[in-house]
């Protein structure tokens, strides 16, 4: 019996040993990314501090540009497909032809920039680059109730022009059927190198510069406080943007959540989830869209990331002949819009791509890239971001403690389930599957998107969760 009670005391002892040891040793601070300070303008940075005014900008049409267009596509040459290739080896040339004839004879650019225009958009120079961005306010607030600044970030090869169908959702939410609980002020930047934003001048431009760029935009904007959202590489600069301001990014909403660091028990969960999915943490609609994973997974990576591999390496050299030739350009782009919007649509001659968009939205985003000369700069982020190999920088070894929402879309090219998403973003607080729509959520499910990140953020405001951490 004395034993015993001896035992029972060296229990106790142990255990008040390890909560001693446990409160006494120093604790791992929450580690942050530091922000990076760049000068990407020409040149020496100048010693004279950089102009911070914040300058109004309307995109134009001119007839020089027009003329040269037409003359280009005038000249085009095309290649006859292959019989029944439909989209598998890219863009259908036969599709391809009656795009080009839409372009020159239906579609009107100088309409579309009126659409570009009926948003406020803006420029302003920061770290030596001029920085575009387009700026909605609410057209009206419920009484007593102030707008929540919400930072939406584009990928490629898409632009600002992706979030101009739900920026009314989410402005004025009220008005679409959303309610009025949350109201947003939403801020849409060009990522650098994009679009109507000047590309840097000097290498080593990644993710997270730009997001360091884009919290700089919204303290200058004067938001201490705010959301960010986004999908392809707006996912990545917005979870960098969370990894340098913990304190200012309230929540973060992503319509993709890609896992670059792979461990031990992700592997694992490949190779036996299908059969013990509970054991992983895997929901039934997780298993549908990862198994079988050779081919719904690694031979899906293999057959659609051969542009990945050379915008990564060479970007430059391809980029050349793209941004020489309209209808290269078109082919280029639109191939991505359409398997990324459901794979499916490889099976189909026009690549399923009046399905989801019209010509003239497609046609609108092709003509960004066109009139700005941006193509190459934007494949260039693929190299910065990935030339030191995945899995080699901090930010992929770094944790998200923000509040996070993920909408996962069906016909996303890739899919994270939650419980590798949880590992990397360790404060999931909403993780829906969507019932439809891929990779341009944004602009193809404009709708479903606008609901989950009101649910989102109505979560986040509910229990003040940016506060908890």
């Amino acid at each position: 019996c004395s034993s015993l009670v001896g035992i029972m005391l060296l229990e106790v002892f142990l255990v008040l040993g390890a909560v001693i040891i446990y409160f006494l040793l120093p604790r791992k601070k929450e580690e942050t990314l530091p922000f990076k300070e760049g000068w990407w303008g020409k040149g020496q940075k100048p010693d004279t501090e950089e102009d911070a005014t914040i300058q109004p900008f309307k995109v134009e049409a001119t007839e020089e540009e027009l003329s040269d267009l037409f003359k280009r596509l005038d000249q085009a040459r095309f290649t006859e497909p292959l019989e029944n290739s439909c989209f598998h080896y890219g863009t259908n040339s036969v599709y391809l032809r009656r795009v080009v004839s839409y372009w020159k004879n239906q579609f009107n650019w100088k309409k579309q920039v009126e659409v570009l225009n009926k948003y406020p958009q803006f420029k302003t120079k920061i770290q030596g680059i001029d920085i575009h961005f387009v700026h909605v306010k609410p057209p009206r607030l419920p009484e007593g109730q102030s707008a929540k600044p919400l930072l939406m970030v584009h990928g490629w090869p898409g632009s600002f022009y992706e979030f101009y169908k739900i920026i009314p959702l989410l402005t004025d939410p009220a008005s679409h059927g959303l309610g009025d609980e949350h109201v947003f002020e939403v801020i849409c930047p060009s990522i650098p190198g994009y679009g109507f934003s000047e590309a840097p001048h000097k290498k080593d431009f990644n993710s997270v510069s730009a997001a360091s760029i884009f919290y700089e935009l919204m303290l200058r904007l004067g938001f201490n406080e705010f959301y960010t959202q986004g999908g392809d590489w707006g996912w990545l600069i917005c979870t960098n943007l969370a990894q340098i301001a913990p304190n200012h990014v309230k929540g973060l909403h992503l319509n993709l959540a890609s896992v670059t660091k792979l461990g031990f028990t992700h592997l694992l969960s490949i190779l036996l989830g299908r059969y013990l999915p509970g054991l992983f943490g895997f929901q039934d609609e997780d298993v549908r869209r990862m198994f079988p994973f050779l081919k719904k997974g690694l031979y899906r990576i293999l057959l659609e990331s051969g542009y990945a591999h050379i915008q990564a390496t060479k970007p430059d050299t391809v980029g050349c002949g793209l941004n020489d030739s309209p209808v290269g350009l078109a082919a280029y782009i639109l191939e991505k819009f359409s398997t990324w919007t459901d794979l499916e649509f490889r099976n189909l001659e026009d690549g399923g791509l009046e399905k989801k968009f019209s010509l003239d939205d497609l046609l609108t985003n092709i003509m960004i890239y066109w009139v700005s000369g941006c193509i190459v700069s934007s494949m260039r982020f693929y190299k910065e971001n990935l030339q030191k190999g995945i899995g080699t920088q901090k930010h992929e070894r770094l944790t998200v403690q923000v509040p996070t929402g993920i909408a996962s879309f069906p016909n996303e090219v890739m899919h994270t389930p939650q419980a590798w998403a949880q590992k990397k973003y360790t404060n999931i607080v909403s993780f829906h599957f969507m019932p439809r729509g891929g990779h341009f959520a944004a602009l193809e499910e404009p709708e479903l998107l606008a609901q989950d990140i009101l649910q989102f953020v109505a979560r986040v405001e509910k229990g003040q969760l940016w506060r908890k951490r």
